[in-house]
């Protein structure tokens, strides 16, 4: 089983999650932000995560502290439950419309953590959740996953739906990605042996 179970304490944050790669989509997410528990929810069912995550952050400062280390624990988990990444597909890609939007994302499990991000929301603020907390989101699971992972908004008018197809690709990227390719089960698909 591809599993992981993190807990992470902080002045800030006190995060529990638990990462089921080979699962069925269930999540049981309570971050305090609304927003991102939705965000959450759309990850695991598209991914075919099992995803649990109970959080509790200093949001009555704003959602900073909270969505940040939620990147960094989803990223600690996701590279956990990889292990030595054997037989896995490596790369992943995708392109989600969302009704006026379209997101594309690319990733690599490459064990370098990268990011590039393109993206302009028009709104700053969707609940209790700060718009431009999305790329410190994505930044904090690249450099914790060790992955390369590319974002690129096409275009889009609404910032929730320009989000949640940020949200849905990336998680069908990674499900790409993170599947088992029978053909190389047995190998790490790295030209130098390991990810």
């Amino acid at each position: 089983m591809r599993t992981s179970s993190i807990v992470r304490k902080t002045k800030e944050t006190e995060i529990t999650m638990t990462l089921n790669i080979d699962g069925s989509g269930q999540a049981n997410i309570n971050t305090g932000v609304g927003f991102m528990d939705h965000m959450l929810e759309l990850f695991a069912f598209h991914s075919g995560f099992d995803l649990e995550i109970q959080c509790i952050g200093d949001i009555k400062v704003d959602s900073h502290h909270t969505v940040e280390d939620l990147g960094i624990v989803l990223g600690d988990c996701i590279k956990e439950a990889l292990g030595d990444k054997k037989g896995i597909y490596r790369y992943g890609q995708m392109a989600i419309p969302m009704d006026e939007a379209l997101v594309t994302t690319t990733l690599d499990l490459s064990g370098r953590s990268y990011l590039v991000y393109h993206a302009t929301l028009p709104a700053m603020i969707l609940g209790n959740f700060e718009t431009e907390m999305t790329k410190e989101f994505f930044k904090a699971v690249s450099d914790h996953a060790f992955m390369t992972l590319h974002i690129q908004q096409v275009y889009g008018e609404n910032t929730h739906h320009i989000i949640e197809a940020m949200f849905k690709s990336f998680a069908r990227a990674l499900k790409q990605a993170a599947a088992i390719d029978e053909v190389n089960k047995d190998k790490v698909i790295s030209s130098k042996g390991m990810l």
